[in-house]
């Protein structure tokens, strides 16, 4: 133990959500269900909190059912906000999950995953915002501010500093600091950077020390509350792996159906 070392352990989900607000805006990782912060998007969903801003890449429906994976998606219902880059997935309807809440005045704001990614880096940074080529003459240029430099059009895009960044990482000290498994680790360390309050649930919580310093990605500093994944709920190397079986079962299946 650290003398004076602010307690970041968490003893659950639940407990880890408990203060956020209606009205928040929550920064969510979302490549798929492995990676994904499940178990904290399913503690903010039975929480029921209203008008919240959602900041994910991708917002798409999952194949499987609530009880074997959970993904932004759910959280359709309480959301006043949505920023992102894909809405939906073709072979699925595309975005036409999402017609009704629309109809009833959710906003979508669309961008790259790229823009994103540059907005959440300059609410990290502390910049002013950014300027970017990607989007000049399509809907994302629409009520922008655009600037020549160097003879070529930007559109200038502002910083997005989320109230909240809920992260997935593989393990974690008691400090905070974090080491991500693969592909996890995506723009969660930029999230949890540019975010207020940073949540993580991770694989595994060690004691001080017991990270090579060289190893941590998202250090201690950004992050404020940790959660172990108790066995059996999202999330587990064990879960993960039996739902990249399924998929892969799905593939096979489709194919078949499909050719």
């Amino acid at each position: 133990m650290v003398i004076g070392m602010k307690n970041k352990v968490f003893a659950s989900f639940d407990e880890a959500v408990a203060d956020i607000p209606d009205g928040a805006s929550i920064a969510i990782e979302s490549w798929g269900v492995p990676g994904t912060a499940q178990n904290l998007i399913a503690a903010i969903k039975r929480k029921g909190v209203e008008g919240l801003t959602l900041i994910t890449h991708n917002f798409i429906p999952t194949i499987f059912s609530p009880e074997d994976a959970i993904l932004p998606s759910a959280l359709l219902p309480q959301l006043k906000k949505l920023i992102t880059a894909v809405v939906g997935i073709p072979q699925l309807g595309a975005g036409a999950f999402v017609k009704e809440y629309v109809e009833k005045g959710l906003e979508i704001e669309l961008t790259s995953h790229g823009t994103l990614a540059s907005r959440l880096y300059a609410g990290a940074a502390g910049l002013g915002g950014v300027y970017n080529p990607v989007g000049i003459g399509t809907i994302l240029e629409e009520g922008k501010e655009k600037r020549v430099i160097d003879g070529k059009e930007y559109i200038f895009e502002k910083p997005i500093r989320p109230d909240y960044a809920f992260i997935m990482a593989h393990k974690a000290d008691k400090l905070g600091n974090l080491v991500y498994l693969g592909t996890f680790r995506a723009d969660q360390p930029v999230m949890a950077m540019a975010a207020k309050v940073t949540i993580v649930e991770v694989d595994k919580i060690v004691e001080v020390g017991e990270i090579d310093p060289e190893h941590v990605v998202t250090p201690g500093i950004f992050v404020d509350r940790i959660v172990e994944i108790p066995q059996g709920e999202f999330g587990t190397s064990k879960r993960r792996k039996e739902l990249v079986y399924r998929l892969a079962e799905i593939e096979i299946a489709r194919k078949m159906l499909f050719r």
